[in-house]
């Protein structure tokens, strides 16, 4: 490229300075000077010819391209660059200035020249006619001297813009060249990796002795795999197989290419028979799982999608803020996600029964590692959700808790989180995802503090979240790492327990996902050392009383100890079929059966959800933008209701009109005059400062579970 003329690799000659010279019929010389030397040989004298034909041409073209980027340097846009910039724009803005100097002095001395040449023709006395003139040629002296400054200023401000004028616009073109250069390799290799990986799932999914996998004209898999392979490549993004087989307990016959689409113009995918509509499954499903907790949802389809057409355009935006369609999602949404915590809630009933506040902490630390270990393989993105949307888990009677997320602002997405156990804990946390795409990998980040409070003892713990990243997002297989520190504070003894999850490194020789970690007293003694991985298990060692049990050496004969090592916790093994379920674990596959009695707002009524579970990905786009426009013109209401809300309030008015539509909710009460009108509140949290962290936050203010059992929804929003 254009950068690369003045910093080339060994090796290499700058044609601009090369010698060129003929040996005989075949051979020639390319050169430098000396340092560089190449001897050609071609296979006949013609092609000799054609060769050094073409190296004059590019030759001469390069001599043209030095001198003209001898003017304006290296293109590439460096610190020296932008001062040189920064330079320039105060010089011209200088100029400016002068030039404004300039043409108020023409104008100030233009008058007095005017008046002067007035008097001077209604003068009659020779004495006075002398003076007269001698101060119009003083006055016609001075203008034309300003009138010189100002005409050379216009000359220096007209020959630097134009030369910083070129020199700006190669330097953009240059910018713009590199970009597209960059966008096309990368479309490249996209396009190289799913012919890799079609190649690669042709060769181990379909095996050529394989039943059903022979050439079969009137086999319906073969079907539609030609319809798909008539297909542009460029419109093609595989990222499931091929083959699906639906098990007889989900209530369909076992047949192949159940929810394989056949062309992508207009058919829906569907993974239950077209016969029956979807009001008609859900209400079937609603009843299978008042029986019983289900353990198999539809097989996630086999869709085509252009990933490099959406993603490009996403580079360094805000991940929330990207209209994306249900093809990179899984079918739950991000408060489903987040109860998903609980999926090892039994760490903090066996927290809550220990006497020791140290080994509390060790249990409390092990439960927010064990919060990870559902994502190592889950690399589809949750539905965002609506704002006003709520989710619910009532599991008080077969394992003693009950949990409620409600969304709580939309941008930046936040949710709000509380679990009450009777076995003596309460869970709270208001989470914010911040999330960055960075072109190779996308970052999350979520922001806020959780709490976990034990009523028997009273001890209060607080954690943040770590950093997750998402590898490979355009080229190669799809991985997730998490990496950062998590300080656990027990706020009424002053214990901590420090976490610290190792990143991934290829050069490294520990064990993949380690976490490590130190639980101290109030002086900073060690007491536990924790060992593990966040995506398999974790292992507590005392550090037993003696010399040197505070030390590096100590800590390591400690954990070294087998007699002293404690499993805290073990991941429980994935589904059988999980790999086609969306890697769900057995408490995700449950979050969005059907249930009764819920909320209208809880995301197992959300539409397009429910239709993406099923497989009708193409209906679920239609609805997902359908619910995010209403979500738009409820935004704008919001807006509008609180603009005239500020106007009344100004003018002496009372308060603003009702929050909800009309029938779904309560009035909001009038506000005096000179009152600021918060244009959204949630229903169920309500934003105060926390009084151990001192941090404004949704704390839950009760209210849910009674109007549940009243069925008494009449506060809830329309939302779906």
């Amino acid at each position: 490229s254009k950068a690369e003329m003045r910093h080339t690799c060994r090796g290499t000659i700058n044609l601009a300075t090369a010698n060129i010279t003929v040996e005989d019929s075949c051979n020639f010389i390319i050169s430098n000077g000396g340092a560089q030397t190449y001897h050609l040989k071609a296979s006949s004298e013609v092609e000799r010819q054609r060769w050094v034909t073409a190296l004059e041409l590019a030759k001469a073209k390069a001599v043209k391209m030095l001198e003209e980027s001898d003017d304006s340097g290296d293109e590439s846009v460096s610190q020296t660059d932008k001062t040189e910039l920064q330079s320039t724009l105060r010089t011209l803005s200088s100029k400016v200035e002068d030039l404004s100097t300039c043409n108020d002095l023409i104008a100030k001395h233009g008058t007095a020249l005017q008046r002067s040449l007035s008097e001077l023709e209604t003068l009659r006395l020779p004495a006075e006619s002398t003076e007269k003139i001698k101060q119009v040629n003083e006055r016609a002296t001075l203008f034309r001297i300003t009138s010189n400054a100002m005409i050379n200023a216009c000359r220096d401000f007209l020959v630097l813009a134009q030369t910083h004028s070129k020199k700006w616009q190669k330097s953009l073109q240059h910018e713009r060249d590199q970009r597209i250069r960059l966008e096309e390799t990368l479309e490249q290799l996209a396009k190289q990796h799913n012919h890799l990986e079609r190649a690669f799932r042709g060769a181990t999914v379909l095996p050529a002795n394989a039943p059903g996998a022979g050439g079969s004209a009137k086999d319906p898999c073969c079907a539609a795999k030609g319809d798909m392979s008539d297909e542009d490549d460029d419109n093609e993004f595989f990222d499931a197989p091929e083959i699906i087989m639906v098990p007889e307990s989900m209530g369909h016959k076992p047949r192949l290419c159940s929810f394989l689409p056949s062309r992508r113009t207009g058919s829906n995918i569907s993974g239950t028979s077209s016969e029956i509509s979807l009001d008609e499954q859900y209400k079937h499903q609603l009843e299978d799982t008042k029986k019983e907790k289900r353990t198999r949802i539809p097989y996630k389809p086999n869709y085509s999608l252009n990933l490099w057409s959406i993603m490009k355009n996403c580079i360094g935006k805000e991940l929330s803020k990207i209209p994306m369609p249900v093809n990179f999602n899984e079918p739950l949404s991000m408060l489903q996600r987040l109860t998903e915590d609980l999926e090892y809630y039994e760490l903090l009933d066996r927290a809550a029964k220990c006497e020791s506040s140290l080994e509390q902490l060790c249990y409390v630390a092990a439960f927010t590692v064990s919060s990870y270990s559902t994502t190592v393989f889950r690399t589809s993105k949750p539905f965002n959700p609506l704002l006003g949307e709520t989710f619910e888990l009532d599991r008080l009677e077969e394992s003693g808790y009950r949990s409620l997320c409600e969304q709580v602002c939309h941008h930046p997405p936040a949710a709000a989180h509380h679990v009450d156990s009777k076995n003596g804990w309460t869970l709270r946390q208001e989470i914010k995802i911040t999330s960055k795409f960075r072109g190779k990998y996308l970052s999350i980040m979520p922001l806020g503090t959780i709490h976990c409070v034990f009523h028997s003892s009273g001890h209060h713990y607080t954690w943040k979240k770590v950093t997750t990243t998402v590898h490979n997002i355009i080229v190669g297989k799809l991985w997730i790492d998490q990496s950062g520190e998590i300080e656990i504070v027990n706020h009424k003894t002053g214990d901590k327990c420090v976490l610290k999850f190792v990143p991934y490194s290829y050069f490294s020789r520990d064990v993949a996902r380690k976490v490590t970690g130190e639980v101290t007293d109030p002086a900073g003694k060690v007491h536990f050392f924790l060992l593990g991985t966040w995506d398999e298990k974790m292992d507590c060692y005392k550090v037993t009383p003696g010399t040197g049990d505070s030390s590096a050496e100590g800590r390591q004969r400690a954990h070294e100890a087998e007699d002293s090592r404690v499993l805290l916790w073990k991941r429980n093994p994935l589904p059988k079929y999980a790999e086609n379920m969306y890697y769900f674990s057995e408490l995700a596959l449950t979050l969005n059966a059907p249930e009764g009695g819920t909320a209208p707002t809880d995301s197992r009524w959300r539409p397009d959800q429910r239709l993406m579970e099923n497989g009708r990905w193409d209906e679920a786009n239609a609805e997902k933008q359908r619910l995010e426009e209403k979500q738009r013109l409820s935004r704008k209401r919001r807006e509008a209701e609180a603009a005239r809300a500020t106007e009344d309030g100004k003018s002496g008015a009372l308060g603003p009109p009702p929050r909800c539509p009309p029938g779904r909710g309560s009035v909001t009460p009038l506000l005096p005059p000179g009152t600021p009108y918060d244009p959204y509140k949630p229903l169920w949290f309500e934003r105060k400062k926390d009084p151990v962290t001192q941090e404004l936050t949704h704390i839950y203010k009760g209210g849910y579970w009674e109007s549940k059992e009243k069925q008494d929804w009449t506060l809830c929003p329309d939302i779906f």
